[in-house]
């Protein structure tokens, strides 16, 4: 008797029972921000450790890795996202021992430590066997996707970022000059609208100051401001088509390679409150899922966004923090203790007492900071058939050392968690069932 190669027998089964490679089914286990600068398999509370497994068990899991991993080798930039992130490149082990294994780099805290910052966190990331993106030695590099293999199909992983310092923004080459490294952008424009009496009276209050007022045949320009004439006073904001086009031609490649497209945005950019997203975020997911992205999710305000579900796929405008230790940096440079009119012999701590009015206002404040969820969809066949939301908290209340570690939330804070995200979800018509203290998008 001949025996059949492997290959071709896998090719005859296919034929004879209908079953493709993407048939099987796969769940993917999503988070928002991570900022670490402790460690997490210390602890072994139940409701930390089943969440952890929610991850383990998931076949791919991603998070937003907000940090820069190094020894203190560079010296920090002159400008950063608000501050200076770093961590010890040990507590990478600490995601990858969680079940992470996908990370976007493409956030606002990418170039706080200049190229050597990222060329280090670089290092230590596939040290750590993470699939990496959104940071590169060029614009292309941060463009360009990469890609992690699993059992159950292959996930293509694309990040960017609105938000950012300009001096973090990734370049390309010309001629005989090198290219820049630093993040892949999603860069966009903002036009505000107001009524033409408010546009004139605007243009005699500049120019009276001596600032110039360029009227167009739509409204006018001034300190680098469109302004357009409209019914309703309120900012538009479009993604800009340059960064639109490219990231959706490297998407519709992705998806011609892999079974499955995950794009991702760091975004603080909001629409009136910060839990709604600007404009552009809405136009630029829905843009991604035309060009053949699987899922989108957005990270960046600290709070959880809606969700919609764009043509069967899941769009996630913020999935919030997944581990936010902030407040335990080890070290901060002079410009954090300037900025508050503290002195040499001031620490950490005192400049978190500084910039919070002790703990009064800002991110310990406020408790939706400290709540989000880990979000399960589950695919087959490339379709969505499941999306489960586990609520999390993170400790709000709990002093600065302890807070900030992500565990299942449950009784009435995990209700609140879920009406949250279903009041957010609704203007995007996704109806979220509750069973179990476990959201359930209705998935049609």
């Amino acid at each position: 008797m001949r025996l059949i190669p492997s290959t071709m027998f896998t090719v005859l089964m296919i034929c004879l029972t209908g079953v493709s490679a993407v048939a099987q089914e796969m769940t993917l286990a999503l988070t928002g921000d991570a900022i670490i600068t402790r460690r997490l398999s210390v602890y072994d509370e139940p409701d930390f450790l089943e969440m952890i497994e929610l991850i383990r068990g998931a076949d791919a899991a991603f998070t937003n890795l907000e940090m820069l991993f190094h020894d203190f080798e560079p010296y920090p930039a002159h400008q950063s996202g608000g501050t200076w992130m770093r961590g010890d490149p040990a507590l990478l082990e600490e995601l990858t021992w969680a079940g992470i294994d996908m990370v976007s780099r493409a956030n606002n805290h990418t170039g706080d430590y200049g190229v050597e910052g990222l060329r280090l966190t670089t290092r230590y990331v596939d040290e750590a066997g993470l699939v990496h993106a959104g940071a590169g030695e060029s614009l292309a590099e941060a463009r360009e996707a990469r890609f992690l293999e699993t059992a159950r199909g292959r996930v293509a992983i694309i990040s960017m970022a609105s938000t950012f310092p300009e001096h973090s923004r990734a370049g390309e080459a010309r001629g005989s000059m090198r290219s820049r490294p630093g993040l892949s952008p999603l860069r966009y424009t903002t036009t505000r609208a107001a009524s033409a009496g408010q546009i004139d009276r605007l243009g005699e209050a500049l120019e009276a100051v001596g600032i110039r007022f360029n009227r167009t045949e739509s409204g006018a320009q001034a300190l680098g401001t469109v302004f357009v004439e409209g019914r309703e006073p309120g900012v538009i904001t479009t993604p800009n088509s340059d960064d639109l086009a490219e990231i959706a031609a490297v998407v519709n490649n992705a998806s011609r390679l892999a079974d499955h497209v995950l794009v991702t945005i760091h975004a603080h950019e909001s629409k009136g409150a910060r839990s709604v997203p600007a404009d552009f975020i809405v136009e630029f997911a829905r843009a991604m899922i035309d060009a053949g992205a699987t899922m989108f999710v957005g990270h960046g305000p600290h709070v959880l966004r809606g969700i919609e579900i764009y043509k069967g796929k899941p769009i996630f405008y913020s999935l919030g923090d997944f581990v936010f230790q902030n407040e335990t940096l080890l070290r901060l440079p002079a410009e954090n203790y300037e900025a508050y009119g503290l002195e040499a012999d001031n620490h950490v701590a005192d400049f978190n007492m500084s910039r919070y009015s002790n703990e009064t206002t800002g991110f310990p404040a406020n408790p939706e900071i400290w709540e989000s969820v880990v979000a399960r969809p589950t695919f087959a066949n490339g379709e969505l058939t499941e999306l489960a939301l586990h609520p999390i908290t993170l400790g709000f209340g709990m002093p600065a050392w302890v807070r900030g570690r992500p565990m299942l939330a449950r009784g009435d804070l995990a209700e609140k968690i879920l009406n949250d995200l279903r009041e957010r979800s609704a203007p995007y018509g996704t109806e979220i069932d509750v069973r179990d203290g476990v959201g359930y998008v209705r998935v049609r």
